[in-house]
């Protein structure tokens, strides 16, 4: 009989769990409790737990992490794991500590079938989803190798900020995200906080929706152009989900958000995404959104990010100068606008650039070989 791995659970599953074993749930706490606040995989450890309870578990399950095939560490403190999910596939997860907090980059799925033409993961194509055991389990051994290797207290987090922003399309793994989303704020769990936990999405509309229902967290937008053409050529899934109902979604996601507003992430493009025109496209754009609120506007911040340039893509990084002019046309707007900082970009852990080891089964190759980007040019400005 194969083992029933109890990363998969978040705490109601365990308690089922628990209960098939004739357990009362006070033991699926306790259990929860030891697994991921203390970081145990080994039932005899768990000492509060009654004995039979432990030999129960000993024959039917078990705490399994994921194989760490190499670990790097940046010169400016970013580490990057690549942890091994089988069948010749290998996903990346980065640490990235700061002044205040420190923040966990998470994979949900081994490759994306999404197919950005600036993202890295992307043009290695996709192979398969994430369990929920697989994706806590990044969290898991990071939270708790990182207390041992930087010798913190017992109470001490190493890990207060969680972005799903690895590989992958989270919302295309929906039923296993929101399981290890609600271990994540479980106060049994890593009782971290709505507005520390981010979903990063390419736009899946539906699965926005269903996040807002079922588990809102902070929510970003990966949305890189200002247009629908532009847009279709850049990220594929606008062409099912464009711009104007991803908007919509987005308006009606702030109902149930953390946050007061919605992130939208923009990768800047030479020649591409990064012109004056495209930035005063963007604040048209997000002031007569959304259609459900007769255009009053949408609550967001934009973060400017720096392509980090790979081979395949055929594409070049904008000039600080031009990503800081185009900040001061977003800002000057009255539009809170950040640049991402790059971090790890020695060891490829910036954004863009997690690649892994993926057994395609998508021919991202051969669909991303394609004619260069045609550039549409933004209308002009009304006066």
């Amino acid at each position: 009989m194969s083992l029933v791995n109890l990363l998969d659970f978040d705490l109601e599953g365990l308690t089922a769990f628990c209960e098939g074993l004739g357990e009362k749930r006070f033991r699926a706490v306790q259990l929860f409790r030891w697994i991921h606040q203390k970081g145990a995989a080994d039932f005899e450890q768990m000492s509060d737990l009654a004995k039979s309870l432990r030999s129960k578990l000993a024959t039917r399950a078990e705490v399994r992490p994921l194989a760490v095939i190499s670990e790097q560490a940046s010169a400016d403190g970013t580490v990057k794991w690549l942890f091994d999910v089988g069948g010749g596939n290998a996903v990346e997860t980065v640490f990235i500590p700061e002044e205040d907090r420190g923040t966990l980059c998470v994979s949900s799925q081994a490759g994306c079938a999404v197919g950005c033409r600036f993202c890295s993961t992307g043009h290695q194509g996709f192979s398969r989803n994430l369990s929920t055991g697989e994706i806590l389990a990044q969290l898991w051994h990071a939270e708790h190798h990182l207390r041992q290797r930087l010798k913190l207290a017992p109470a001490e987090r190493a890990i207060d900020n969680v972005v799903m922003m690895g590989m992958g399309e989270p919302l295309q793994n929906y039923a296993a995200l929101v399981p290890a989303l609600r271990t994540m704020l479980d106060d049994h769990g890593y009782g971290l906080s709505r507005r520390r936990v981010t979903v990063s999405t390419s736009g899946v509309v539906p699965m926005i929706e269903r996040l807002r229902e079922d588990c809102p967290v902070a929510l970003a937008v990966s949305l890189h152009a200002p247009n629908d053409p532009l847009r279709d050529e850049l990220v594929p899934l606008n062409r099912k989900y464009p711009i104007a109902e991803l908007l919509d979604a987005c308006h009606q996601y702030l109902s149930a958000a953390p946050r007061d507003f919605i992130t939208f992430e923009y990768c800047m493009l030479d020649g591409v995404n990064d012109t004056d025109a495209h930035a005063r496209e963007l604040i048209e754009l997000v002031r007569r959104s959304p259609r459900s609120d007769g255009g009053r506007g949408i609550s967001c911040k934009f973060n400017l990010i720096p392509f980090n340039p790979f081979p395949a893509s055929g594409l070049k990084r904008s000039s600080r100068e031009r990503v800081m002019a185009f900040a001061r046309v977003l800002a000057d707007a009255g539009i809170v606008t950040t640049v991402r900082k790059t971090r790890g970009d020695d060891i490829d852990a910036a954004c863009g650039q997690l690649a892994g080891e993926v057994q395609d089964r998508t021919r991202a190759a051969e669909r991303m070989t394609r004619a260069p980007i045609r550039i549409h040019a933004a209308p002009p400005a009304r006066t």
